[in-house]
């Protein structure tokens, strides 16, 4: 009797439990999920609008840095300005209607920081609803 046995390490792990565990689990969804009943959503729904969207005014950055504004709801209003001018008319525009939206269209040959600078300004003078403007291919 002094033979003592040896136990051997096991370095398996036994999934007969988890195995047990997740046929309990699917056997709870498979019975549960026809009782639920999803609730409906009431989507919104929309009219014939009263009033016409408001056109944006186009800031237009050329390739040499000028800035021009176009009003689109005018045909042929085109006027270069400085940065400070700009901020004026854009402020002044929204004065008279809050939605007014803004969108900058640079050339393609312009550098992105000049770009950045113009919407960083126009932030900075809390000008709302401000975009980018491109072309579809």
């Amino acid at each position: 009797m002094n033979r003592r046995t040896k136990r051997r390490l096991m370095n398996e792990i036994n999934v007969v439990p988890y195995i047990d565990v997740m046929l309990v689990l699917l056997v709870i969804f498979m019975i549960t999920a026809p009782l639920i009943h999803p609730g409906q959503i009431e989507l919104p729904q929309i009219g014939k609008s009263s009033t016409a969207p408001v056109e944006p005014l186009e800031v237009i950055i050329a390739a040499d840095g000028n800035l021009t504004l176009r009003d689109r709801s005018k045909i042929g209003s085109e006027q270069k300005m400085s940065r400070s001018e700009l901020v004026k008319a854009i402020k002044n525009r929204q004065a008279q209607n809050t939605e007014q939206p803004v969108v900058i269209a640079a050339d393609k040959n312009v550098r992105y920081e000049e770009v950045i600078n113009v919407m960083d300004i126009l932030q900075q003078e809390q000008v709302n609803k401000v975009g980018l403007l491109t072309k579809p291919r």
